[in-house]
């Protein structure tokens, strides 16, 4: 039952995505203002594919917990689904996002014109300067910033590395860094097929206030706060439903 809901959903899924950025289209040669609303339809209306068809929902916790105004939201990387829940949770958020997705058909034009920073991770230090010099004029008018310091999507009970890239950014912004951690990969794995019904969990932790100078003591409390956190939730997730 859960291959076919899965398989239903997928082909539900993209001819959705269709819809949403074919239909779009004229807006591409509008202000890039108008990409928010047809990207929250976007996700909204795929959420609602994944609780109808999948029976999946998420349910979102500490929401206090973030600023007005200006802050990093950096995330915990489980799943595709991460990519998805920012933009309905907070107002005109930008994502930090490897540059292959420019590539992705249809998705990249949408990015690059809705104002995303892309970055080559194979820049290094390149990199982590295009992101700050990119980020600090968003984040001096209000705008939040996602980004993912782990990199890449991390399996569930599997810790990888934080780049310090995102101490470097926090340091030269000065800006409230708001730790997220999340349970997602029970449900949508990384490239996998099959989707789990159940509930998402995604909890926005107390925030991490600059200074951020200390480039040690940053990231222990950034993945002090975030690894815990997931893996309350991780197991919080397999006790109720089972994955």
């Amino acid at each position: 039952m859960i291959y076919v809901r899965s398989l239903a959903f997928n082909i539900a899924f993209l001819v959705w995505f269709i819809c949403c950025t074919v239909g779009g289209l004229p807006l591409l040669f509008t202000n890039r203002e108008n990409l928010f609303p047809l990207a929250r339809v976007w996700i909204n209306g795929t959420s609602f594919l994944l609780r109808v068809i999948v029976g999946l929902k998420y349910e979102v916790r500490g929401i206090e917990n973030l600023p007005e105004g200006a802050c990093i939201v950096a995330s915990k990387h489980q799943s595709a689904w991460d990519t998805l829940i920012f933009m309905p949770l907070l107002k005109r958020p930008v994502f930090i996002h490897k540059k292959e997705l420019l590539w992705f058909p249809m998705l990249g034009f949408y990015l690059w014109r809705g104002g995303m920073i892309a970055v080559d991770r194979s820049a290094g230090k390149r990199a982590i300067i295009h992101i700050g010099r990119a980020a600090k004029p968003l984040l001096a008018v209000g705008r939040r910033v996602i980004i993912f310091p782990q990199g890449t999507r991390t399996p569930p009970g599997e810790i990888r590395p934080y780049r310090s890239g995102v101490q470097s950014i926090a340091a030269a912004t000065n800006v409230p860094v708001v730790p997220v951690a999340l349970n997602s990969g029970l449900y949508w794995g990384r490239n996998a097929f099959t989707k789990r019904p159940g509930t998402i969990l995604l909890e926005f932790l107390p925030p991490l206030m600059p200074p951020h100078k200390d480039r040690a003591a940053f990231m222990e409390a950034l993945e002090g706060a975030i690894e815990p956190a997931t893996q309350r939730l991780e197991a919080e997730g397999r006790a109720r439903d089972g994955v």
